[in-house]
């Protein structure tokens, strides 16, 4: 019989507890937050969508390296030597046209290990968390600001470039190796002369007389 009390009581006292906080909200202040025409601020190193400032990227690609799911795609093109891409604000050079920087966010897992590597600080995360779609094609962003003209006339050049670089690195590797063969046949000659020349030199054998 006791103990049918005592669990009664902590029955009781359970929901008389519960009443009592939810009482105390009823009469308080509301605290709702209207959405949309209210926001919550999100702090300053919350996670959400990824932002590029392309104007201050390199191309080095460690971003592109650190992301553990491979959402981030990058196509880089090298700049021609007719060509100066400028530095960016932090000091660095620019060797590298960006033909492509493309970040899908549907396969984003807002890791944060695509910010650090960055030697720029170009890629980084706004507190912007408002960019749901209907269709998933919608959330890869493009960040390069290369018209389709002029990716194709950038890689054209430095295809061009390339070319004729590997062009003369041949002609220079056959005109060293023509050299060596040179070198090899003259020092093998000179081998041959010294020895022909030793020859000649050598003290001939005196002939025995026959009638002694």
């Amino acid at each position: 019989m006791l103990t049918i009390i005592k669990q009664g009581w902590s029955t009781f006292k359970s929901i008389f507890t519960g009443m009592g906080v939810t009482i105390r909200h009823f009469f308080g202040p509301s605290v709702t937050l209207q959405y949309p025409d209210e926001r919550y601020e999100l702090p300053e190193n919350s996670r959400a969508k990824l932002y590029v400032n392309i104007d201050d990227c390199i191309g080095c690609n460690l971003c592109a390296r650190a992301c553990p799911v491979n959402c981030i795609d990058i196509e880089t093109v090298p700049a021609t030597a007719d060509v100066d891409l400028g530095k960016t604000s932090t000091g660095n050079p620019k060797r590298f046209w960006l033909t492509r920087f493309d970040i899908d966010m549907a396969k984003c897992m807002y890791c944060d290990l695509c910010v650090h590597p960055c030697p720029t600080d170009c890629i980084y995360m706004v507190p912007e968390y408002e960019y749901s779609e209907f269709d998933r094609t919608n959330l890869i962003y493009h960040f390069s600001n290369l018209e389709p003209e002029k990716i194709a006339e950038v890689k054209e050049k430095a295809e061009i470039e390339a070319a004729e670089k590997k062009k003369k690195r041949e002609e220079m590797q056959k005109a060293k190796a023509e050299a060596a063969r040179k070198k090899k046949e003259m020092e093998a000659k000179k081998e041959e002369n010294e020895k022909s020349g030793d020859d000649d030199n050598a003290p001939s054998k005196p002939e025995s007389d026959g009638g002694e």
